[in-house]
């Protein structure tokens, strides 16, 4: 083999490990509309049996909004149903407003050991004195829907695994198109993709809030980590172990982004340098162990896990569309140059069938013209990742709400 016919295929194979994620994000838009329309004129099934379970609530200065998310919960606490927020190395208010909310509060105060996961480790702990059956995680600036819990608490305990409901984050009225096109991005991360993947009889990502687990698993789990992304991590852990996480997209738990720009950039920065960085660290791990295993849901789990952020995909395919048609110039070899880009039309078909059928409300049509711009502006975030890689758990600075 010439050294020209090499770096063709070392080319090649590279553009195929970055176009196969678009497929995949392509067919589980595919299998969610399929679903939704197959099931849209089905009225939800109810169990009529009602688990009792906890909910544990971490927060860190959250005394703005957490009177909100307190009161959505309370709503549907049964009398055998607890709901326990963490005051985590708070310094405002956090705890007082939600024991006047009529919440259980227990407070951490560990400077060294900062981060959600030591919080949720701390309530875990705490909640051993009465060990309920289904521990539910709700964020302090989250609402549960009505019947949520319930929904989420039945089939965890039904099937003994950890449940994902679904969680959405919308853009605040008024808000600017670069969130609006991050909302609907994010209802292809958060709905779209975890419904296909439920079509092909897969697992999900864990999202950090709306998570429910049987007592014994969340018990054991390691959960005191500062992990910027430790919900992903847990989902992982649970995965390799044995219990890969169930989505359920009947269970609705909700948030809004921050206006401040300085907020959403933060969030931003922590979301993409946290999931980039478990793509490289534990992914191709995961799939290793689990075709060493034979174990069908631990793969898929893997596969799923390594589809990056939709700005970081759209650029790495034009990243290397550019390097590869550079060769197709110079060495006459068109073959990774097509595939590139064959990759690219099928992640805007993706795209365009998201906002169809899930999208309209966020954008409109014009609108997600402005997609480019949305993927440029994520750039920065990305160069950080080498330059300035945020590595440590940092709060979110939200909008000032009224409790």
């Amino acid at each position: 083999m010439s050294a020209r016919e090499f770096v063709g295929l070392v080319l090649l194979l590279l553009t195929c490990v970055a176009a196969w994620p678009a497929g995949l994000l392509c067919a589980q838009v595919v299998a969610a509309g399929w679903k939704r329309e197959r099931h849209a004129s089905s009225p939800a099934v109810e169990n009529p049996s009602r688990v009792p379970y906890a909910v544990v609530m971490p927060a860190h200065d959250e005394a703005a909004g957490i009177g909100a998310a307190i009161q959505a919960v309370r709503e549907q606490l049964g009398d055998a149903d607890r709901l326990l927020v963490v005051a985590d190395n708070c310094s405002d208010e956090t705890a007082e407003i939600a024991r006047a909310a009529g919440a259980e509060v227990t407070v951490r105060t560990d400077l060294q050991r900062r981060g959600k996961g030591y919080a949720l480790d701390h309530g875990v702990r705490w909640l051993e004195q009465a060990p309920p059956g289904v521990v539910i995680i709700v964020d302090a600036d989250c609402i549960v829907a009505p019947r949520a819990l319930e929904r989420l608490a039945n089939r965890s305990a039904c099937t003994g695994r950890p449940v994902q409901a679904l969680y959405l984050m919308h853009a605040p009225p008024g808000a600017p198109l670069r969130l609006r096109i991050a909302e609907f991005a994010w209802r292809i991360k958060n709905r779209l993709r975890p419904l296909g993947s439920s079509v092909f009889g897969w697992p999900c990502q864990l999202m950090g809030t709306g998570m429910a687990f049987p007592w014994p698993l969340i018990q054991a789990a390691p959960l005191a980590t500062g992990h910027l992304v430790e919900d992903m991590q847990l989902g992982l852990d649970l995965a390799a172990a044995g219990s890969p996480p169930l989505f359920c997209a009947q269970a609705l738990v909700s948030s809004v982004f921050p206006s401040d720009s300085e907020g959403a950039r933060a969030q931003r920065t922590r979301w993409e340098h946290g999931h980039l960085s478990v793509i490289a660290s534990v992914g191709p791990r995961l799939l290793s162990q689990a075709l060493k295993r034979r174990d069908g849901m631990l793969a898929a789990m893997a596969l799923d896990l390594m589809v990056p952020p939709l700005a970081a995909l759209v650029l790495g395919l034009v990243g290397f569309a550019f390097v590869d048609g550079l060769w197709w110039w110079f060495a006459g070899d068109a073959r990774a140059f097509a595939l590139a880009v064959f990759a690219l039309l099928v992640l805007v078909a993706g795209v365009l069938l998201a906002w169809s059928s899930d999208g309209r409300q966020s954008v409109s049509l014009r609108e997600l013209l402005g997609l480019p711009g949305y993927v440029a502006a994520k750039i920065p975030v990305y160069v950080r990742l080498f330059t300035k890689r945020q590595i440590e758990w940092v709060r979110t600075k939200r909008d000032d709400r009224s409790s």
